[in-house]
């Protein structure tokens, strides 16, 4: 059997399992999409959002890209973060990194990867406005975890300075932001304390 065709045989029994527990799951989910979260996450695959927060699909609009990165000109992110805001009116977003990450530690590398390069340009710049701070770690593992806790920090700031949230708070919307970091050791999501609201 081909790796892909496993994949849908466990789509099937995923599916089976999940009506078996509850009849009417598949007709809840397809009726509506009333998530009060959005989650901006790294894409890496170690990280399965709603998995590690106890929600189930439905329960959680997910935006995902390599290290985490908000920048003013992704129309994709903007158009999910404005699809969340505006259209289904969720109350907290979440930017969660994670300890160990692959994109924070080929920035903090500084050799050439290509073109992920000019996207890991973001990551770079919170490597150099926090660069004597991170030389002071000794160890490259616990410099590339910090630089992703303080990457996680930029990502929440640049969220709250979008007009797509500063619009929001105009208008009292109800919405907070919050950074997170997630371990892949212990499977244990840490707050950062940068949660901001208007």
């Amino acid at each position: 059997m081909e790796p892909v065709t496993t994949l849908l045989d466990n789509n099937r029994k995923w599916a089976a399992q999940r009506v078996k527990n509850d009849p009417h799951f598949f007709t809840r989910l397809a009726g509506q999409q009333d998530p009060a979260y959005l989650w901006v996450g790294c894409s890496d695959s170690r990280v399965p959002a709603n998995e590690i927060v106890g929600l189930d699909p439905g329960e959680l609009f997910v935006h995902r890209n390599v290290a985490n990165v908000v920048v003013h000109t992704d129309v994709n992110c903007l158009s999910v973060l404005q699809y969340a805001v505006d259209v289904l009116k969720v109350q907290h977003v979440i930017v969660c990194g994670h300890y160990g990450c692959g994109g924070i530690r080929a920035a903090l590398d500084g050799t050439a990867h290509g073109l992920i390069d000019n996207w890991l340009q973001h990551v770079q710049d919170v490597k150099e406005a926090h660069q004597a701070e991170l030389l002071s770690f000794a160890d490259v593992d616990d410099r590339i975890n910090r630089l992703a806790e303080l990457n996680v920090v930029e990502q929440v700031r640049n969220i709250a300075r979008t007009t797509i949230v500063q619009d929001a708070w105009r208008r009292d919307q109800k919405l907070k932001l919050h950074g997170w970091i997630y371990g892949l050791t212990d499977g244990l999501i840490h707050d950062l304390g940068v949660s901001v609201s208007a």
